[in-house]
């Protein structure tokens, strides 16, 4: 497993991919952050990185399918995968070899931001006035979230061989797993404690609760669930190929 994550890591640091995925996520994030007036922190004049951690998600949605795109497909469509698979490693540790290095990616695109926080902690007025434990919960579930797309990107990259293919069935279902619960729990079908029931499957749910700074058991237990289960059903994948 260690030497397919250093290979995908020294692949996406060696080229513009990583690069380039930091960069946006960067760019694209400070933007919203402190220019674009209705969701820069200076409008609002609070000490808060709410609107920070209100657009990374969406960010993410397009970010993180691109970097996962490439996974599988681009291993199948050379025919390298043929190759991966006759070497004495299983698949789970290709899998998770993947995986991690693209969790690694993640995690080096969320890090810089940390200056946001030393910047609003240090224009609070008065200094430091912020909520610190908010602040590292929610940065705990964008870790989480990002993590599941991670998981559910490279599953949609194992099961086709053309990386535009992949990148949009990873957009639609890490859009779908995200967002559309919510509102499915809207409708009128729903009533009483179906809604709530609805609502929780969704990840939007389990991330706006990681972020108010109570780590509860359930939603860790919800990311670990999605990303194990995606990641089964890569292998599932992997191994329907090989018979």
């Amino acid at each position: 497993m260690l030497s397919i994550f250093k290979k995908e890591v020294n692949l996406f640091l060696s080229s513009l991919i990583g690069y380039i995925s930091i960069g946006v996520f960067l760019v694209a994030t400070g933007l919203f952050f402190w220019v674009f007036p209705d969701y820069s922190v200076i409008t609002y004049g609070f000490s808060s990185l709410d609107s920070f951690f209100r657009m990374a998600p969406y960010i993410f949605l397009f970010l993180i399918p691109a970097i996962t795109m490439r996974t599988f497909a681009e291993e199948t469509q050379t025919g390298t995968m043929e190759l991966l698979a006759t070497r004495p490693i299983s698949d789970w540790e290709i899998i998770l070899g993947k995986y991690f290095a693209c969790v690694f990616l993640v995690m080096l695109s969320i890090l810089p931001t940390l200056i946001y926080y030393y910047s609003v902690y240090q224009l609070g007025m008065p200094k430091g006035n912020l909520d610190v434990g908010t602040t590292w919960g929610s940065y705990l579930g964008l870790f989480g979230l990002g993590a599941v797309f991670v998981a559910i990107g490279i599953f949609s990259s194992s099961i086709t061989n053309d990386q535009i293919i992949a990148f949009m069935i990873s957009l639609f279902l890490c859009g779908f797993f995200y967002d559309a619960f919510s509102s499915f729990a809207r409708l009128e079908i729903f009533y009483a404690k179906a809604d709530a029931i609805v609502e929780s499957i969704g990840i939007n749910y389990h991330y706006a609760s990681i972020s108010r700074g109570l780590i509860d058991s359930r939603d860790v237990i919800y990311f670990a669930a999605m990303i194990i289960g995606f990641l089964g059903c890569t292998k599932f994948v992997l191994e329907k190929r090989k018979w």
